[in-house]
């Protein structure tokens, strides 16, 4: 059972991750993509971005990293071989674009118990180096109880 008083936890921001542009196009091709802009610099700057911006879901990447801290955080009590991934939403401020450096801070927004099972929903937020807010990801997981 997930420990319910790490509901509102802030867990610290990662360290930086420098998004790549083939990362995005590696990305993008994973989740057939046909987005020009996701592919094609030249696209991309046509349409006023620097470089090739990354499909919406590629925010999962930068939250996988605040996800692994408290993930290995004995206070959370989450066993990770009983979690199914329940559910993820993205409220992009603007585009993730190749040459990003990012860092993401999660807060655990809330634990509930249903019998055996607990459901534990993360919130995360990705800025820039500037302190933007890129993009906000939050995801629900389900850790299995005993049964």
């Amino acid at each position: 059972m997930v420990n319910p008083n790490v509901q509102g936890k802030k867990y610290p921001a990662t360290d930086p991750y420098l998004v790549g542009r083939e990362k995005i196009r590696e990305f993008a091709h994973a989740v057939k993509s046909t987005n020009a802009m996701n592919l094609d610099v030249f696209a991309a700057q046509a349409a006023g971005y620097t470089d090739v911006i990354a499909p919406p879901t590629f925010a999962v990447v930068i939250q996988e990293r605040s996800l692994a801290t408290v993930l290995n955080d004995p206070e959370a009590d989450i066993d990770f071989s009983r979690v199914v991934h329940g559910e993820q939403r993205f409220i992009h401020a603007r585009p993730i674009v190749a040459g990003d450096e990012l860092v993401s801070e999660l807060e655990v927004a809330s634990v509930k118990s249903l019998g055996a099972h607990s459901m534990v929903t993360f919130e995360t937020k990705i800025y820039d180096v500037s302190k933007e807010l890129v993009c906000t990801a939050i995801s629900t997981l389900v850790v299995r109880g005993d049964e």
